[in-house]
């Protein structure tokens, strides 16, 4: 079993920054690549990024790319996600996730743990 817990979200104004982190407990951080994933009301949750157990390999969703960084530290078992240039349909609830898998998985029933999620609202 692994607990995530997300932390770091808020209200921002367009253009501005917020970082997120999700601390984990449990079996080995490092065993795990992380992924981020938000869901907006009405929508389904859509993968934002995700991060090897090593620290590289960050993959990153189109509509983030050049604006989202995925990180982690695997000594502090925490894993961040830090958001600049954010704009209004960034707006969700923002989960991290835990993945025993090696393969580039980018689908949310392809995750093992999950966390409560932080809220993110960016007012335009």
């Amino acid at each position: 079993q692994v607990q995530l817990v997300e932390s770091g979200g808020g209200l921002v104004q367009a253009g501005g920054s917020l970082r997120l982190s999700c601390a984990a407990s449990g079996r080995t951080f490092s065993s795990y690549a992380m992924g981020w994933f938000r869901q907006a009301p009405g929508k389904a949750r859509e993968f934002v990024a995700r991060i090897s157990r090593s620290g590289g390999n960050p993959f990153y969703a189109d509509s983030v790319k050049g604006r989202f960084t995925i990180s982690r530290d695997n000594a502090k078992n925490t894993v961040y996600l830090q958001m600049n240039s954010l704009k209004p349909e960034d707006t969700a609830v923002y989960y991290c996730a835990a993945d025993r898998a090696i393969v580039r998985h980018t689908t949310a029933h392809e995750y093992d743990y999950w966390g409560p999620g932080t809220q993110v609202t960016v007012s335009s």
